[in-house]
């Protein structure tokens, strides 16, 4: 017994070392990082920013508190407004000589690259120049390169350039085998969201919607393209179809490339712009350090005078938001915070998400209700602003999108599993039950519901869809009828929104923060920008740097099955009724 003590005492005590010694290295790693955040990087003259984007762009970006010992992972994601913050600090910074580009394949919608290559074509007034590299490319990165002064490609390297895919995946297959049997309640033929579920390929207007919204972003890319690189469009088209563009040297006769060659004659190059001997480095500063760096001008404009920009990134659902969801208590809280706020003449409502829960969307609806009705609120969509991502926004004075913006898809739907026969037949489990109540099993899942209980269901989506279409008709200042006409859960660009009335204004978020500067009728440069919801400070990060990497761990165990895996997982948010658009759509 005493020798079970003396283990017990042992273990007790190391455990309380281990608690002060972890607790002494977190606190000593605080303190490093907070002091090595508050030291301004000094950029030298002549010097080069090289912006390597093949990496995921993310509304924000968010900070790494292992970056600094050389610790990867998923929150290394380039933040878009930071980036673009960035481009225009070295656009007025005398020691930013240039900008040297990797962009082979940014993980990054449409809209986003949008906003970047626009940043870019804004840095360029400087005279600056900008040149790329790249041993492959995809579509996705030629669209940011192709506004470069040089675009080298590797002799090796491959450009693609084959045209734009979307492509879905469904499971009713895998639902079969498993005898799960969804039971779909829905509003609008083209709500689509639930054809993974009950179809094994596209519906006829799925596929309607999907070509339409697909040609639009593709024209647009190629109208940008041909203005930058002097092609005509029907050229680029032609291209694509016949698969011309198969080795560098072919993407160079067509004038879609400026030179064929390696990495090292590019830095020949950039050293005889810099007017430096061969032999010395280039001194080149990445981007995370310069966005370290003290800007040439730091006047923010006045502080009595705000306009409050909110970040909505993510699937839509209750409670709280967090890197990947937006949670309307988040949201509501901060609605309101700059409804009440003196010192916020306006508001802009940052969106980037398809959508999610209605109950989750319509809260956050009533707040921009609220607020419009003190100051002005603008809404800008990101790379998409569907479904719920649209009722979040429908409400706002005015709504500005990236003409490659993915918007729409007002309709409602409802999805629960009949897991009856899984159990019984896979896994030998039955249920029974008693009831005080002919419904008090209403909705059920381990079991067939009635036909009246499925109308009740219907019945419910159908009164949230009316409710969704009145307000939407009611924001945009349409008719019920003529909104309903381009409703029904069908999908549209931002161009395309436009033109039938969803949205007001082509641009990005500069542009909606303008307009909201007008509404307010204040001047350039009179007032500052509060972003919110807040970053994370050093121990929230810390934590959620923990759950990531695990994140990051299985899906490197899953490979290629992890989307799938992920795709199932978001089953779990699925609760009530739903306003969402297509799942894991991507265009490539």
């Amino acid at each position: 017994m005493l020798q079970f003590f003396k283990y017990v005492l042992a273990t007790i005590v190391g455990l309380l070392l281990f608690s002060i010694v972890g607790f002494i290295l977190l606190v000593g790693i605080g303190a490093a990082l907070s002091s090595s955040a508050d030291t301004k990087v000094s950029v030298k003259e002549n010097t080069v920013l090289k912006l390597d984007l093949d990496k995921p762009i993310e509304e924000r970006s968010v900070e790494n508190p292992f970056s600094g010992f050389g610790a990867g992972g998923t929150s290394d994601a380039i933040g878009l407004i930071e980036l673009k913050e960035a481009l225009a600090k070295a656009k007025n910074d005398d020691n930013i000589e240039g900008i040297y580009l990797q962009s082979e394949n940014p993980q990054a919608g449409w809209a986003s690259l949008e906003e970047v290559r626009n940043a870019l074509i804004d840095f360029k007034k400087s005279k600056k120049f900008v040149y790329a590299y790249a041993e492959t490319m995809s579509e996705k990165g030629y669209y940011l390169a192709s506004v470069a002064d040089k675009i080298y490609l590797n002799p090796a390297g491959e450009l693609e350039w084959n045209g734009l895919n979307a492509e879905l995946s469904f499971f009713k297959g895998t639902l079969d085998k498993l005898g799960l049997k969804p039971e779909i309640f829905r509003v609008g033929e083209f709500k689509s969201a639930i054809e993974p579920f009950t179809r094994e390929n596209m519906s006829e207007p799925n596929k309607l919607q999907v070509t339409s919204f697909l040609n639009s972003v593709n024209d647009h890319m190629l109208v940008k393209i041909a203005g930058s690189r002097g092609v005509r469009v029907d050229s680029l088209k032609r291209y694509a179809d016949q698969l011309t563009i198969r080795e560098p040297g072919d993407a160079l006769r067509t004038k879609l490339i400026t030179n064929v060659g390696y990495q090292d004659e590019l830095e020949s190059l950039i050293k005889k712009q810099l007017k430096i001997e061969d032999k010395k480095k280039i001194d080149y500063i990445s981007l995370s350090k310069y966005e370290d760096a003290e800007a040439a001008d730091s006047d923010e404009g006045s502080s009595k005078n705000r306009i409050a920009v909110i970040i909505a990134s993510g699937d839509i659902n209750s409670g709280k938001s967090n890197q990947n969801s937006i949670g309307s208590e988040t949201i509501v809280e901060e609605l309101r915070k700059a409804r009440l706020d003196d010192k916020v003449k306006a508001i802009v409502l940052r969106v980037n998400s398809g959508g999610g829960s209605a109950l989750a969307s319509d809260v956050m609806y009533r707040e921009v209700e609220l607020a419009k009705r003190t100051k002005p609120v603008i809404g800008s969509m990101s790379d998409y602003a569907a479904s719920g991502g649209y009722y979040m926004l429908m409400g706002c004075n005015q709504i500005v999108a990236q003409p490659n913006t993915i918007t729409g898809s007002i309709g409602v739907f409802s999805l629960l599993f009949n897991t009856e026969s899984f159990f019984k037949d896979k896994l030998g489990v039955t249920y029974d039950r008693v009831k005080t109540n002919e419904n008090a099993d209403f909705p059920a899942i381990t079991h067939e519901m009635s036909p009246f209980q499925k109308q009740a269901l219907q019945r419910s989506t159908e009164r949230i869809y009316n409710d969704f279409t009145s307000k939407a008709a009611r924001g945009r200042k349409l008719t019920v009828d003529s909104l309903r006409a381009i409703a029904g859960g069908r999908v549209w660009t931002g161009t395309q929104g436009k033109a039938i009335g969803l949205v007001d204004q082509l641009g990005g978020l500069d542009d909606a923060i303008k307009l909201a500067a007008r509404s307010a009728k204040l001047k350039e440069g009179d007032y500052r920008l509060k972003y919110q919801p807040r970053k994370k400070d050093f121990f929230e990060q810390l934590m959620f740097s923990f759950s990531n990497d695990e994140e990051a761990r299985i899906s490197a165990q899953l490979g290629e099955l992890a989307p799938y895996v992920k795709y199932l997982q978001k089953l779990k948010t699925m609760e009530g009724i739903q306003m969402r658009m297509p799942f894991e759509l991507e265009i490539r």
